[in-house]
């Protein structure tokens, strides 16, 4: 959403700016401009500012779109997997390392080394390490968030 108010003021800016111009001139040249003239250069801009301010960074968000669905390495992500990494993000990212999600902790084991299978993940975050009163603590996420985590860890850790 703010990505189209940034594109729409600019757009409304550019507009603006446009028109005072044409309007200042029109003053002094009214008699050597047709007004099919005027309103073939306004038409002129106006596609210009559209296609930079609204075509240009539309196409490029959509061509985009597919980076968000892949891991390092090409590994292709389900949409459980894609909301596993944001949980895992923010929930483990500080204590794990973990080099598809760029993280680098220091207190919890480094997954890439461990590959832990996705049973044992779901387990250590619903019940914690220690039985819950270890450094990793029980209940950080529960049910299809710690499933999707789990699946996201399973995919990428040791790629």
């Amino acid at each position: 959403m703010a990505v189209w108010v940034i594109i729409a003021f600019w757009v409304v800016v550019g507009l603006g700016v446009l028109v005072f111009a044409m309007a200042s001139t029109r003053r002094r040249s009214e008699e050597r401009r047709s007004r099919v003239a005027d309103r073939a250069t306004t038409l002129g801009f106006t596609v210009f500012f559209l296609g930079l301010g609204v075509l240009v960074p539309t196409a490029i968000m959509f061509g985009n779109s597919d980076a968000e669905e892949k891991a390092p390495g090409g590994i292709e992500l389900t949409a459980e997997q894609t909301n596993g990494r944001q949980l895992f993000n923010e929930r483990c990212s500080t204590c794990h390392t973990l080099a598809a999600s760029n993280a680098v902790g220091m207190v919890g084991p480094d997954l890439d080394k461990l590959r832990p299978p996705a049973e044992l993940t779901v387990n250590a975050i619903e019940d914690g390490r220690a039985r819950g009163q270890g450094q990793m603590p029980a209940g950080l996420l529960s049910g299809q968030d710690a499933e999707a985590v789990a699946s996201y860890v399973a995919a990428v850790a040791g790629q």
